[in-house]
């Protein structure tokens, strides 16, 4: 009797929860919806970081200024995506992302018509605060509507989805630049952007368990503030901000490298590199078997080594060790990437959003320094100084998560003392 109690009630409480699962009504549309979301997203985002040289002979100014188109969309990002996240609480999170996404699209269309540096720079800036909206509305979304034995492979797939946007993007404007002009370049990737933003408004189910919230600033206040009091929480955006420091710096500056001798490659060639970005769609979506296998800090402490053993080999002057290496250096980034922001929705019981968006936010701030930092290390120390500059955020990574892993063992034998 007992037995049977207990699987009816199991029973129950499973078919009560009506949360997507892999292989559940809605699933499939809601990964392709948020999956086209992300390609979107690091297509406009990083639309111009392949065409730097390019950009840089058209206004004729240095690599360090024309970092700034790239600099400043992802700084925007990071200064906006907080007070997004607040819209999407108040709003909705699909009503938000629509929104973000359709802002950032029409910008996408008027960027190749900037006359000058200054002006490209600024619809970057509000391409970047646009596309806010997205990162932190999305893993708040999949929060809510995913169970959460399904998370990290849900937002594996989100991040997947911005591998393929980030390599995609720069593939198509290398080869459309080498043909046409940068300028026809973004403006393509535009065109792309538009048809993924058609498709994900039609493909995205209608959230079912969102529960609005308020948009009074000391609420906003106090749930940020218990965040950042958190400190795993705070080392996991530490973590996201280093991760994302050495990808900007070095995607930034290896068009620089690849134009250079002894390479001397066509732009077409040098966009075609960034296939590379597959690997990272294989490392995002793959997040939650690594942390089934090695756990979620060994994960971290994986994802640091294979970015660091890509950094050296691409010091060689050996054409095919520098892509090796940044086959290792972009598979090491999304995979530490996909299990950072899956363990900050993990961790964060309330304001999900909130706490989404303090980690992009910070993933985003090291995007920005990385893309200035590195090309300012580039001209002073030529390639050895930008991965200089990434070994330096490896060690930094693999410091926090080495403090992390000393605290979660004096919680673990506080917590045995206190049974005892």
């Amino acid at each position: 009797m007992g037995a049977a109690s207990t699987v009816s009630v199991t029973s129950a409480a499973s078919t009560t929860d009506s949360r997507m699962t892999p292989g559940g009504p809605g699933y499939r549309r809601m990964s392709l919806a948020l999956f086209l979301a992300g390609v979107a997203t690091f297509a406009l985002l990083y639309s111009t970081q392949a065409l730097l040289p390019l950009i840089s002979g058209d206004f004729g100014v240095t690599a360090s200024a024309a970092s700034w188109t790239v600099s400043a969309a992802t700084g925007a990002l990071a200064l906006f995506v907080l007070p997004m996240s607040a819209l999407s609480e108040r709003f909705g999170r699909r009503t938000v992302m629509t929104a973000s996404l359709g802002i950032a699209v029409t910008v996408g269309l008027l960027v190749p018509f900037a006359p000058s540096v200054g002006t490209l720079i600024a619809l970057r800036a509000v391409q970047g605060a646009a596309l806010a909206g997205l990162p932190a509305s999305a893993t708040a979304y999949l929060a809510e509507e995913v169970r959460p034995k399904a998370l990290i492979t849900a937002i594996g797939l989100f991040v997947a989805g911005n591998s393929v946007g980030g390599m995609s993007g720069r593939v198509i404007t290398g080869w459309v630049a080498q043909e046409w002009g940068w300028r026809v370049a973004v403006g393509t990737i535009g065109v792309v952007a538009v048809a993924c933003a058609v498709a994900f408004r039609l493909l995205l189910p209608a959230p079912k368990h969102f529960k609005a919230g308020s948009l009074r600033p000391r609420v906003l206040a106090r749930t940020v503030r218990a965040h950042l009091s958190n400190p795993l929480l705070r080392r996991l955006y530490a973590i996201g901000a280093l991760f994302m420091t050495v990808f900007g710096a070095v995607y930034t500056v290896i068009g620089y490298r690849l134009t250079d001798a002894p390479f001397s490659l066509p732009q077409g060639i040098i966009g075609s590199i960034f296939l590379v970005y597959l690997v990272g769609t294989v490392s995002a979506s793959t997040a939650g078997k690594l942390v089934g296998r090695l756990g979620r800090r060994g994960s971290l402490y994986l994802a640091g080594g294979t970015t660091t053993a890509g950094l050296l080999l691409s010091l060689a002057d050996s054409l095919v060790l520098v892509l090796l290496g940044l086959v290792l250096i972009t598979a090491g980034f999304f995979a530490g990437h996909a299990v950072a922001s899956s363990s900050v929705s993990h961790t964060a019981k309330e304001g999900r959003a909130q706490a989404s968006a303090l980690y992009q936010s910070a993933y985003y701030v090291g995007s920005s320094a990385g893309s200035t930092l590195g090309a300012v290390a580039f001209h002073a120390g030529g390639w050895g100084g930008t991965v200089a500059l990434g070994l330096l955020a490896v060690v930094g990574v693999v410091g926090i998560t080495v403090l992390g892993s000393r605290a979660a063992r004096v919680q673990a034998r506080r917590s045995l003392l206190a049974a005892h």
